[in-house]
């Protein structure tokens, strides 16, 4: 678990992120429809990729309730970045970037060489958020958001040096 830097140890955390329990999927879900409409994750994808998948599922809670989620791990050897979220209400207060810190320090503590994500080639706010961690631009996903055909960004920061045979 972690917690909002400075707050008093005696006092609560204005948020904390947390692994997200089987539970909080339904909250999860009607996040999605909500935030993303057609191109969102369904609540079959979240159910069966939480139960069988290889990711790791985080949330964060905002005085005492989930305010935004992320999802990340291994995509076969790549580590990927595979969702993030704040939902509307609880916007501009750092939680995207207490998440993405959450993930890259989970990807440096993997070892992994570098980590990727892909982003809506017109989502400001995300693409300033993912570049002000390094991440650059690899290619165009023509499409990849459906059913709306929207394109994404591929993107990638290194993390370590290329060592042959690791």
């Amino acid at each position: 678990m972690t917690s909002a830097p400075g707050a008093d140890a005696g006092a609560a955390p204005a948020w904390v992120i947390r692994d997200l329990v089987k539970a909080d999927l339904p909250w999860m879900a009607e996040q999605e429809q909500r935030m993303f409409g057609a191109s969102a994750w369904s609540r079959e994808l979240i159910a069966d990729d939480y139960l069988y998948g290889l990711t790791r599922y985080r949330g964060i809670e905002l005085d005492g309730a989930l305010a935004g989620y992320a999802v990340y791990g291994y995509d076969g050897d790549a580590f990927h970045l595979l969702n993030l979220a704040v939902v509307p209400e609880a916007r501009g207060r750092g939680l995207g970037r207490a998440l993405m810190d959450d993930f890259m320090a989970e990807a440096r503590e993997q070892g992994a060489p570098d980590a990727w994500l892909e982003v809506a080639v017109d989502n400001e706010v995300a693409l300033a958020l993912y570049r002000a961690y390094g991440f650059e631009d690899v290619r165009i996903r023509r499409k990849y958001y459906q059913p709306e055909g929207l394109d994404a960004l591929v993107m990638r920061v290194q993390l370590t040096g290329y060592e042959p045979g690791v």
